[in-house]
């Protein structure tokens, strides 16, 4: 390792041993001008920039515009959300979880935007606008009704909220999921219970527009 230092007043420094040298002369700059060498630096910056950015959407986060009013009023067409695509490969989806997925029609595919309303195993069943879930159709104990503290009072009013479900027991690996605005969302009362593998990620903060802000 070359240490520099100043040399002693009475000692010659030897021609040739000066350790400064110009751009242009240093070895490590190979040989490119100061101009050129900028562009290249700023050249690997974007590409290792745009190289994240893709992995980071492919992987972990990806942000959806919603349309329809399907979760009204929870959601409403225009807000921004971003979704963590990474959640259901580390745990299971949760009741409550607002959630995107994939819906196949023959040869269309669309993705909504839906709440997790039953869980693999249970037995969900709904009359009068109320939701009843059964953790454990096998015992004894009676399904109870599902609080919903989501659901908008002047949008889901008894005898409003779209067809009844009849007892259905959820599959493995699926969930059944439904809009907010019941009378107006098609969800697993008409597709059937979704597949974990349908399940693009979940939604958790609508970022614009601003006054529409939340955590879901």
């Amino acid at each position: 390792m070359t240490e520099l230092y100043d040399a002693p007043s009475d000692q010659q420094v030897p021609p040739g041993d000066d350790e400064s040298t110009s751009d242009e002369e240093s070895p490590r700059s190979g040989g490119l001008p100061p101009g050129a060498k900028a562009f290249f630096d700023w050249v690997v910056v974007v590409g290792v920039a745009l190289l994240v950015a893709i992995l980071v959407r492919t992987f972990l986060l990806a942000h959806f515009v919603v349309e329809g009013t399907s979760m009204y009023s929870t959601l409403d067409t225009g807000d921004r959300v971003f979704v963590n695509k990474l959640s259901y490969r580390l745990h299971d989806p949760n009741r409550g979880d607002v959630v995107v997925l994939h819906e196949l029609t023959g040869s269309t595919e669309r993705d909504l935007i839906k709440r997790v309303i039953a869980l693999p195993g249970e037995e969900i069943s709904m009359e009068n606008c109320e939701v009843f879930i059964d953790e454990n159709p096998n015992d004894s104990i009676p399904a109870q009704r599902l609080n919903e503290p989501y659901l908008d009072p002047t949008v889901v009013t008894p005898g409003r909220c779209g067809t009844s479900i009849q007892p259905t027991v959820v599959p493995e690996d699926h969930v059944f999921v439904m809009g907010d605005n019941r009378p107006g969302s098609q969800d697993s009362r008409a597709l059937g219970s979704i597949s974990y593998d349908d399940l693009v990620g979940r939604a958790f903060v609508v970022f614009w527009p601003r006054s529409s802000w939340q955590w879901l």
